[in-house]
Formats: C-alpha cells, sequence, structure tokens
C-alpha cells in the first residue's frame, strides 16, 4: 500500500521596503538571500525610492527571508517593511531581479 506524501505548504509575501534601499547593493544581495533560503520570486526598485519583492516558499523561508529584508545588506539602512499575503505564482522557477516597477 503506498503512503501519500505529506503536502507541502507554500507560502506568498510582498514586501515594500522603505529607507535607504537604492543604490545600496539591496536587489543583488536579497537575490543571494533568497537564493540561500531556497526560495522563489523576484525583487524590484519602486520609482518612490522603495524596494518591492515577492518571496515564495516554505514558511519559515519565507518569514527568513523577510526578517533579512528588515536589515538588508551593510550599506542599507531599513525604516519600514510592510508584508502583505499574496497568491501563490506557480510560475516561478527561482528568485530573480526585475525592471523597476
Amino acid at each position: 500500500m503506498a503512503t501519500a506524501s505529506p503536502e507541502v505548504i507554500i507560502k506568498a509575501q510582498r514586501l515594500a521596503i522603505r529607507g535607504r534601499v537604492q543604490g545600496v547593493g539591496y536587489r543583488d544581495a536579497a537575490v543571494q538571500a533568497a537564493f540561500e533560503l531556497g526560495i522563489r520570486g523576484w525583487v524590484r526598485n519602486r520609482q518612490d525610492g522603495s524596494v518591492e519583492a515577492l518571496a515564495q516558499g516554505e514558511p519559515d523561508a519565507v518569514d527568513a527571508f523577510a526578517s533579512w529584508c528588515r536589515r538588508g545588506p551593510p550599506l542599507a539602512r531599513v525604516a519600514e517593511v510592510t508584508l502583505v499575503d499574496a497568491a501563490v505564482d506557480t510560475s516561478l522557477r527561482a528568485f530573480e531581479t526585475r525592471p523597476t516597477g
């Protein structure tokens, strides 16, 4: 008798990161952090000077990414991170940088 494999739970969150987060390597560092955590999604600069990201994966990994976003890379000065639950995007295969939105 075959046993059913446990259902994988995927969490998706959209993050808005404000502060000194552009021109400090934030996006490249976010891609590296996401790779290390095994999450999928994207990151991009916003025209208002903030950074936006979509992160999805195992709940603990997404939570760890949100914690990383609150610190950012060494030159960043994060003032605020707003989290909003998002729909899972099954088309995402990696974590990438996207054009400014």
